[in-house]
C-alpha cells in the first residue's frame, strides 16, 4: 500500500469502526492491537498516520493497556479518541481525572476553537460523547481546542507534533461532522491522497471460498435475518450443493416468521433447507432462567447442538457457516473489547463443537456493508433491507423468565406495532423496531374493572452501524395508535411505554 493508516486498538468499541470510516475516505486502515506491535515496526512499516482507540479503562491504572511514548517523537501524525485521547495526555505529561458527576453519555453540544483538525466544522456542533475520565490537564506544547458544557478539554492538540486528541468519538454516525473530522486528519494533516477502494468483495470472497471448501460439506446456520441470509447466498454461490442451510425454529421468532424463511431460502433461492422444529426443546431448556447472559449461553450451546445432529444425519459435515457481522463479535468481548453481551454465533457458543472449521463470511463488516454484500450478490430488496432480528429472537426481548404465554403476548404486541409504524412515512428513516415484554406489572382499569397487567415497551432506532444508536422520532400519533391497538387486542397488557435511550449507554436490545 502507498498509504496506510495503524488503528492502533486498545480495546475499545468501536476500533473496526474507526478503520471502517478510515476505509469510507479511501485510505487503507488495518488494526493491531496496542500489545502485538512496537514502536520500532511502526516506523518501519510507513505509516501516514496513527489512530488511538477508545478502551474500557482509566489510563492511571496500572493493569490499563499502555503504549510505549516513544511513538509520540516518530513524526508520524497521531490522533487520540476517548481513551486514545487520555492516553496521549498522559504519555506525554497531561493528568487525566476521573469525570465523577461531569460524566457524559450520548449526544452533547460542541465548541470548538481554529486549528487543523476542525477546519469547515461550525464552532457549535453536536458531538457523542461515552467517558467517566477526562483530561484535566493538557501536557506541555498543547493547547485545548474544545469543551462541552461539562468537560473543560473536550479536544487538544500538539500542531507542531501534529498530534490530536478528541475525548468523543468522531467515527460514530452521531457524531454531526465526525467524518470531516476525520478526512481533515487524513487528508490536511496526514497528507493522505485516497487511493484505496473497497469494490468487488461478493466476487472475492466467492471465489475465496470455492477455492477453500472445495469438496467439503458445509452447514449453514440459518436464522432468516439478513446477515445469515447474505452469509447462506454467497456460500451458495461458491459451493452449490454442497452448502445445507439449516434452519433453527426455536420457538422464538416473531409472528409467521418460520413459514416466511421456508418460502424464501426453498421457494426462491432453490436452496437445500432444513426447517428443525424445536420450539418445546428449547423452551424446556430456558425454563426458570432469567439471566440474559445464561439465556443467550443456552441459546447458542443449543443452537450449535441441532446443528450437528442435524449435519449427523447428512453424513460427515466438516463446516459451519454463520452470518456473524463484527458488531456481534465486538460486543462479545473480541480482543481486549469489554464484554457488552454474548451473540449466540460468538461469545454463546459452547467450547467443545463437533465441526472442525467455522467460516463467518462477513465477521469484519457492519450492517449496512453487509447490506451492500447483499444488493451485489442479486438479493432482492424485500430482504436485503428487512429488520434486524436477533438469532436469540423473543428471548431477548422477554425480560425475566421465557414461557410460551409470555412469547405469544410479545409476539401479537410486536406484530401491532410494527404494523403501525410501517403505515408512516418514519419507517424510512427507522433502522430497527420491535417490542419489550418487560417484567413489569402494573394496576390499570378497563371497563371500569381493576386490572394487573404486563408493561410493553417499544423501541425504535436509527442508526447505520448498529454501534451506536439514537432514538427514531415517532409521531405521536403512530405510538397513540399502537398502544391503543397493543392495550385493546392483546390479552394481559395494560399499558405501554416508549424508549427514548440511546446507545451508549443502553444497548439496542433490552438483553
Amino acid at each position: 500500500m502507498d498509504e496506510k493508516i495503524l488503528v492502533l486498538d486498545f480495546g475499545g468499541q468501536y476500533n473496526q469502526l474507526i478503520a471502517r470510516r478510515v476505509r469510507e475516505q479511501q485510505v487503507y486502515a488495518e488494526i493491531k492491537p496496542y500489545n502485538k506491535i512496537t514502536t520500532e515496526q511502526i516506523k518501519a512499516a510507513g505509516y501516514k498516520g496513527i489512530i488511538f482507540t477508545g478502551g474500557p479503562n482509566s489510563v492511571y491504572d496500572e493493569t490499563s493497556p499502555h503504549f510505549d511514548p516513544a511513538v509520540l517523537e516518530l513524526g508520524i501524525p497521531v490522533l487520540g479518541i476517548c481513551y486514545g485521547d487520555q492516553l496521549m495526555a498522559w504519555m506525554a505529561g497531561g493528568e487525566v481525572s476521573s469525570a465523577d458527576s461531569g460524566s457524559e453519555y450520548g449526544k452533547t453540544m460542541l465548541y470548538r476553537r481554529e486549528c487543523p483538525l476542525f477546519r469547515d466544522i461550525p464552532h457549535t456542533s453536536v458531538c457523542w460523547m461515552s467517558h467517566t475520565d477526562f483530561v484535566s490537564r493538557v501536557p506541555s506544547g498543547f493547547r485545548v481546542i474544545a469543551h462541552t458544557d461539562k468537560c473543560p478539554c473536550a479536544a487538544m492538540c500538539d500542531e507542531n507534533r501534529k498530534l490530536y486528541g478528541v475525548q468523543f468519538h468522531p467515527e460514530v454516525t452521531h457524531t454531526a461532522y465526525g467524518k470531516q473530522m476525520l478526512h481533515n486528519f487524513l487528508y490536511d494533516i496526514c497528507g493522505c491522497r485516497g487511493l484505496w477502494r473497497m469494490d468487488g468483495f461478493a466476487e472475492r470472497s466467492i471465489a475465496k471460498y470455492r477455492k477453500e471448501l472445495a469438496g467439503k460439506k458445509v452447514l449453514c446456520a440459518l436464522s432468516g435475518g439478513v446477515d445469515s441470509a447474505v452469509a447462506a447466498v454467497l456460500l451458495h454461490k461458491a459451493i452449490g450443493d454442497d452448502l445445507t442451510c439449516v434452519f433453527v425454529d426455536h420457538g422464538l421468532l416473531r409472528k409467521n416468521e418460520g413459514d416466511w424463511v421456508k418460502s424464501i431460502f426453498r421457494g426462491q433461492f432453490g436452496m437445500n433447507l432444513i426447517r428443525a422444529n424445536v420450539q418445546e426443546r428449547f423452551l424446556k431448556k430456558l425454563a426458570g432462567v432469567t439471566e440474559p447472559e445464561q439465556k443467550r449461553k443456552i441459546i447458542g450451546t443449543e443452537f450449535i447442538r441441532v446443528f450437528e445432529e442435524e449435519a449427523r444425519k447428512l453424513g460427515k459435515v466438516e463446516v459451519l457457516v454463520q452470518g456473524t457481522i463484527y458488531p456481534d463479535v465486538i460486543e462479545s468481548g473480541a480482543g481486549d473489547a469489554s464484554t457488552i453481551k454474548s451473540h449466540h454465533n460468538v461469545g454463546g457458543l459452547p467450547d467443545v463443537m463437533e465441526f472442525e472449521e467455522i467460516v463467518e463470511p462477513l465477521r469484519d463488516l457492519f450492517k449496512d456493508e453487509v447490506r451492500k454484500v447483499g444488493l451485489e450478490l442479486g438479493i432482492p430488496d424485500e430482504l436485503v433491507f428487512r429488520q434486524p432480528f436477533p438469532g436469540p429472537g423473543l428471548a431477548v426481548r422477554i425480560i425475566g423468565e421465557i414461557t410460551h404465554d409470555k412469547l405469544e403476548t410479545l409476539r401479537e404486541a410486536d406484530w401491532i406495532f410494527r404494523e403501525e409504524l410501517e403505515k408512516n412515512p418514519v419507517r424510512n428513516i427507522a433502522s430497527q423496531y420491535f417490542a419489550v415484554l418487560t417484567d413489569t406489572r402494573s394496576v390499570g382499569v378497563m371497563g371500569d374493572m381493576r386490572t394487573y397487567g404486563h408493561t410493553v415497551a417499544l423501541r425504535c432506532v436509527t442508526t447505520d452501524d448498529f454501534m451506536t444508536v439514537d432514538w427514531t422520532r415517532i409521531p405521536f400519533g403512530v405510538l397513540e395508535k399502537a398502544s391503543s391497538r397493543i392495550t385493546g387486542e392483546v390479552p394481559g397488557i395494560n399499558r405501554v411505554v416508549y424508549d427514548i435511550t440511546s446507545k451508549p449507554p443502553a444497548t439496542v436490545e433490552w438483553e
